[in-house]
């Protein structure tokens, strides 16, 4: 064999094998394709909590009155002043001091218990509660803006599918790989 024919022999048997592989290449619909993912955009949604903060705070109060309308104050008020009056004068003026002073003293008194009444408090310690909500953002899904043979369109993933989607006879793969 000379050297001429052997080397057409192995040219001949290169260009079949690569005529094979050609055909085999477009029947089997050229191997993996993809999509080229051109923008990825997180799509969020504001979780609302809410929950109860409670405290304790110190609260004073009045105490019930036994009294309403301090007679005794009045009456005690009335007689310390009845007295005192008629400590003052003599005759005709005695009686008009002793009234007076009855009548002043009884409403010193009144007012004396009013006040005290007023004044007499306690102070207990409640538990005051109130809502608060706590706000938080959750990612929902992934706006992708992708082009494939050319043509740029969006598509909604439930999973950042990284720089390229993967395309099956035609149609974008949007199924989670195994394994994310």
């Amino acid at each position: 064999m000379n050297k001429s024919m052997l080397v057409g022999a192995v040219l001949g048997a290169v260009g079949v094998t690569a005529g094979g592989a050609v055909a085999t290449y477009s029947l089997i619909g050229g191997g993996p394709e993809y999509a080229e993912v051109l923008a990825v955009q997180p799509v969020k949604e504001t979780i609302k909590t809410p929950r109860e903060v409670c405290k304790d705070v110190a609260v004073t109060r009045k105490r019930p009155v036994q009294d309403q309308h301090q007679v005794a104050g009045t009456v005690l008020g009335a007689v310390a002043g009845g007295l005192l009056g008629n400590q003052v004068g003599g005759g005709t003026g005695k009686k008009i001091a002793t009234v007076a002073g009855a009548v002043g003293g009884g409403y010193a008194g009144n007012k004396i218990q009013e006040g005290m009444q007023n004044r007499d408090t306690y102070t207990t310690t409640e538990t005051r509660c109130h809502t608060v909500t706590d706000t938080s953002d959750k990612v929902v899904g992934y706006d992708v803006k992708y082009q494939l043979d050319g043509k740029v369109s969006q598509v909604r993933m439930d999973y950042d599918p990284g720089r390229q989607i993967p395309v099956e006879k035609g149609q974008l793969v949007l199924a989670r790989p195994a394994g994310q």
